[in-house]
């Protein structure tokens, strides 16, 4: 069981070593080539011409989505994160009871317990690391593309909402607050939210476990 124990904190490990890698030394370099040869095959199919920026993020967004939560269900299982999830709360309400009543032997068995409760939370979330190897690579150049799409190619830097006209969609003077951006953000949260919830319960179907057990018969 230790070895187990051992082998399974030390691919997480691994896994954080290789996204760390990625984020801070590969993709600052790599990026920006990538950003450039996705944007020949994204300017045709989303860009539009510039003339409608707002769907090209909205289409950005979807396609950033899509990919992060069809890998995200993938590799995640749901019914074991659950069941964690279930357990860790337990433990703790129970661990606040026996707090409460001064219950000392109590607390100690209840410690005993927590290596255990904490390898189960380990399991079930580790699969949520793995794909984001695989989103930086895919990520991070269709946002750099974006960027420079919008500040190079869009003939217009101004669109209008409900509740305001001539607002900013490209600033040179920031970067955090660019309308774009938070443009981008609320797609993909929105869109997110119901992408994953809907792959969620999908991920329940004999149709899904099908099709898992196909792609990786090694995890069934």
């Amino acid at each position: 069981m230790k070895k187990l124990d051992d082998k399974a904190q030390g691919s997480n490990f691994l896994m954080l070593m290789i996204l760390l890698l990625l984020m801070f030394i590969v993709m600052p370099y790599l990026g920006p080539i990538l950003g450039y040869y996705f944007g020949l095959a994204l300017d045709p199919i989303i860009g539009f011409g510039g003339i409608y920026p707002v769907l090209t993020l909205f289409f950005s967004g979807l396609i950033v989505v899509l990919l992060s939560s069809i890998l995200t269900n993938f590799f995640t299982d749901w019914k074991k994160m659950g069941e964690s999830q279930d357990i860790a709360k337990a433990f703790q309400n129970e661990v606040g009871k026996a707090r409460k009543e001064g219950n000392t032997n109590r607390i100690k068995s209840l410690m005993k317990m927590q290596p255990e409760i904490m390898k189960r939370q380990t399991e079930a979330s580790g699969g949520m690391m793995k794909p984001m190897v695989f989103l930086i690579i895919f990520i991070w150049p269709i946002f750099l593309w974006l960027r420079t799409f919008l500040t190079l190619e869009v003939p217009h830097y101004y669109f209008t909402l409900p509740w305001g006209s001539d607002i900013p969609l490209i600033s040179r003077d920031t970067f955090i607050m660019q309308a774009w951006l938070w443009l981008y953000l609320v797609f993909s949260m929105v869109l997110g939210q119901i992408l994953r919830q809907g792959l969620k319960l999908a991920s329940w179907s004999n149709w899904w476990k099908g099709i898992k057990a196909k792609i990786r018969p090694a995890s069934v």
